[in-house]
């Protein structure tokens, strides 16, 4: 079996957590610090059992993130929500309210990294958080395109088991995407029982990569949990970047991609070829386990024949690292206490996660983002022009076989130029609810590259703007 020889990891942070080809002892390493928690430490803090006493103000007052290397002038709140209690799991939050615009009048905005096992940190401190590590002297430098300016933005460890967030058990590890859906739910519930001034204010959920499943999962649970409940949550859309929501379609089309980028000969692409149809059968009769395997053979073969150990941006054969040392940064003990985590060890990736949810990998999301589209939610891909795990080629299979009410639209309708002013940012193309955009100059990881451009491209989303 493939999958007894490689281990491939899809993540979405930068180098260290975008999809990743592990052996067995990396894959040993990141299990090594566990994710499995300590009832005993009393320096987290923990949020649930205070709101289920009513004590709103209490947690958001113990909540605010002072002291440490944190500027006192960008507001921030921080813990951990309980999202089973049984196994004593708990998701670590870190919200920033906006900066820019009159509270709480802005829309809200959750951010999740892809993985699974990577961690949100890594969009806060590369991405789009309000400030970086600075490579010089490791303090915080201000970003000047943050989200969080005109955005209240939510950064979640997700799934359990995720970088700061614990469980008191391997049972509290998420198995599927309906689980991990669950556990996104009960949290945004919480953090609206913290925050009631947010209720109504809009709701986009956006994500990286592996969040391409994430996402639509946790959309879907709130389609289906809204209409009877007490907290109802304001989902107007979905926004994923370089995003793996339907392997078939998008995991195993590498060999024409990259034979065409120049990176592998005839032979190789040949080759590599055999092995996406074995994958793509794989799929079709539901041996979701070897279909893994094979994909995670088939990008060995291009590493290992193009030489190349980034996959993130074909313009670079190696890893290209954005601003400091963030994971050193988070496990300062002046910053673990700033931020409310008590003993946790911070992990970018987290073994755990990802062994609990092998069987998830090669399986689909299509559906839910089918219905959710059905049922008026806008919805929008975006692909950076020059990613290769999770490539614009292969992402395009995806949006070709979409079934919704607007699909026939999308199909034939025209391809836009992007303008950021005087700059072309990219193309567009828009079908009822659903919009997919191609983002030129940036690889897998869109806000980090392209700063300004992924601004834009959540100002006009969220401002209702065309294209």
């Amino acid at each position: 079996m493939w999958y007894s020889l490689l281990i491939v990891l899809v993540v979405v942070l930068g180098a260290t957590s975008q999809l990743l080809v592990l052996d067995s002892k990396k894959l040993a390493l990141l299990k090594s610090k566990s994710a499995i928690g300590s009832k005993s430490d009393s320096e987290r803090l923990l949020l649930t059992p205070l709101l289920e006493e009513g004590k709103v103000a209490t947690s958001r007052k113990l909540a605010r993130v002072r002291g440490g290397p944190f500027p006192a002038d960008i507001l921030s709140y921080s813990g951990y929500f309980t999202v089973d209690k049984q196994y004593n799991s708990n998701m670590f939050f870190w919200f920033f309210p906006a900066e820019n615009v009159t509270y709480p009048d802005a829309p809200v905005v959750v951010w999740l990294q892809g993985g699974p096992g990577g961690s949100s940190m890594y969009g806060l401190f590369t991405e789009l958080g309000p400030f970086r590590i600075s490579p010089v002297n490791e303090t915080l430098e201000i970003i000047p395109y943050a989200w969080t300016k005109n955005y209240s933005v939510l950064f979640i460890d997700n799934p359990v088991g995720t970088g700061f967030s614990f469980t008191d058990h391997e049972e509290g590890f998420a198995r599927n995407e309906t689980q991990v859906g669950d556990n996104l739910y009960s949290l945004l519930v919480q953090f609206y029982t913290m925050f009631p001034e947010l209720q109504d204010r809009d709701l986009y959920i956006n994500g990286e990569s592996y969040a391409g499943k994430y996402i639509p999962a946790i959309g879907y649970t709130i389609h289906k949990r809204n209409p009877t409940a007490d907290i109802k949550i304001n989902l107007k859309g979905l926004i994923i970047g370089n995003g793996l929501s339907d392997p078939i379609t998008s995991a195993f089309h590498y060999s024409d991609f990259v034979f065409q980028l120049g990176l592998i000969d005839r032979r190789t692409r040949d080759e590599m070829r055999e092995v996406e149809e074995r994958g793509r059968e794989n799929i079709r009769e539901g041996n979701y386990m070897e279909a893994r395997g094979n994909w995670g053979y088939a990008i060995a073969m291009f590493v290992s024949n193009a030489h190349y150990g980034h996959l993130y941006n074909y313009l670079y054969s190696v890893e290209q690292h954005v601003g400091g040392d963030y994971v050193t940064f988070l496990r300062r003990p002046d910053v673990r206490k700033a931020l409310h985590v008590g003993k946790a060890y911070f992990q970018e990736i987290n073994g755990h996660v990802y062994e609990k949810l092998l069987e998830d990998m090669m399986q689909s999301v299509k559906p839910w983002v089918e219905e959710l589209l059905d049922s008026d939610y806008r919805i929008v891909y975006y692909s950076g022009q020059m990613d290769i795990i999770v490539g614009y080629p292969m992402s395009t299979l995806y949006y070709e076989s979409l079934e919704f009410k607007d699909a026939q639209e999308y199909r034939n309708a025209p391809r836009k130029p992007w303008y950021v002013g005087d700059e072309l940012a990219g193309y567009s193309r828009t079908g009822g609810n659903f919009t997919e955009i191609m983002v030129r100059n940036a690889g897998h990881m869109v806000p980090s590259d392209q700063p300004e451009w992924a601004l834009n491209l959540i100002n006009k989303i969220t401002n209702g703007e065309e294209f």
